[in-house]
């Protein structure tokens, strides 16, 4: 039997069934699935017994996790002062997944995915994201005189993704070569729907949550990286990662918090991932595998609504962020060098600019909570899981 060593996340409250098209790329691709195991993170209203039958339908070990049975996981780990640091009702729950893997010392990799994304049938998904985990070897590096690379940047439609400045639009960019060797988070792009803010949509004139330009497997050339000092938006609907950098992959606590910005959570997760990247010389792959992106229509002005309170502090944290840490020998550090700082920085001129020293305190007590499970008793977080809500 193969080590089961790949913890797969996806929130989900609707299209649970996702799952089921991943499990079969794997298995046409001769991908072994007794290596996954699945954390469904869901809420108290949405049809768990259902997907808890879906995983066991598809032969996948895994655990459904709703509001309720992540309480049930807190308490039993002994870190139940810590549940806030997972928004209720946010997309950031995905950390919730980060602290399942971090308690289960068998999973050295994690797979972020989208319940609205399905992989491409030609393209073998698990095994093309493990792969670029290994990678070692010459790439393509981009750089841009506005320390910002558009993972888009191959494709002739001009659209910048979800997250990336206003500010370092229209950038002067160059691709040049350079050796890679120690690849720690591979981030798949997608087809279909782009991942687009909501005032990129509107310039789309797309009124439905989506955009009218689509994006195809032509508009993505040769895979790549950034280079050191660049940043790039990383979204975790198609993205894999080793164990080691959960301490730098904090997703911020958005959505649930007094000043309602959403919408960022990976976005900023991806730049302190990246800064720690950057300070211990590893990398962020980019490229393939693609997924279909199936974003099903929804209100624009929602979107917008979610996105406002954030868009002023988007133009700025990076900068914040890549200040920090640069003495740092671990992602642990870089991410307590990124927490000091962002409870520090001086933000009184930005819009709901409190909200970043809220995100550095929640991120110090993030890195207290891995502590905390790390030193729980084994028999808190076992070598085995059993499948159900609240299995560890």
């Amino acid at each position: 039997m193969p080590p089961q060593d790949v913890c797969v996340v996806m929130p989900t409250i609707r299209e649970y069934e996702a799952i089921a098209a991943y499990a079969e790329n794997a298995r046409k691709h001769g991908f072994d699935t007794d290596r996954l195991f699945v954390v469904l993170v869901t809420e108290d209203w949405c049809e768990t017994d259902e997907m808890e039958r879906l995983l066991e339908e598809e032969g996948l070990d895994g655990a459904v996790f709703d509001a309720t049975a992540r309480e049930q996981w807190f308490h039993e780990h002994g870190i139940a002062e810590y549940e806030y640091l997972i928004p209720a009702g946010s997309h950031a729950q995905t950390s919730f997944g980060l602290l399942y893997l971090w308690a289960n010392e068998r999973f050295e990799y994690g797979v972020f995915l989208d319940d609205d994304t399905r992989p491409h049938e030609e393209t073998d998904f698990f095994g093309t994201h493990l792969a670029n985990l290994a990678y070692e070897g010459e790439l393509p590096a981009v750089e841009s005189d506005e320390q910002w690379v558009n993972v888009l940047y191959q494709s002739d439609h001009d659209l910048y993704p979800r997250g990336y400045p206003y500010s370092a639009m229209d950038e002067d960019w160059t691709e040049t070569s350079v050796g890679v060797e120690s690849v720690v988070a591979s981030q798949g792009l997608w087809t279909n729907v782009p991942d687009l803010d909501a005032v990129r949509i509107l310039m789309d004139g797309d009124l439905q949550g989506q955009a009218q330009t689509r994006t195809t497997a032509e508009d993505f050339g040769p895979d790549f990286v950034a280079r050191p000092g660049n940043y790039l938006t990383v979204c975790s609907m198609n993205l894999a990662f080793r164990r080691a950098v959960v301490p730098a992959f904090y997703q911020f606590p958005m959505d649930d918090n007094p000043w309602d910005v959403g919408r960022f959570d990976d976005i900023w997760s991806g730049l302190l991932l990246k800064r720690a990247c950057d300070v211990l010389g590893k990398q962020i792959y980019n490229g393939n595998p693609l997924c279909a992106h199936n974003k099903a229509p929804r209100s624009t002005f929602d979107d917008l609504a979610n996105e406002v309170a954030g868009l002023e502090l988007n133009e700025h944290v990076w900068e914040i962020v890549d200040d920090a840490g640069a003495d740092a020998d671990s992602y642990r550090e870089v991410a307590r060098a990124v927490a000091d700082a962002l409870v520090a920085a001086d933000a009184s001129e930005y819009q709901n600019g409190e909200f970043l020293a809220y995100c550095g305190e929640h991120l110090r007590d993030w890195l207290d909570c891995l502590g905390e499970i790390e030193q729980a008793p084994a028999q808190k977080h076992p070598v085995a899981a059993d499948g159900g809500p609240g299995g560890s």
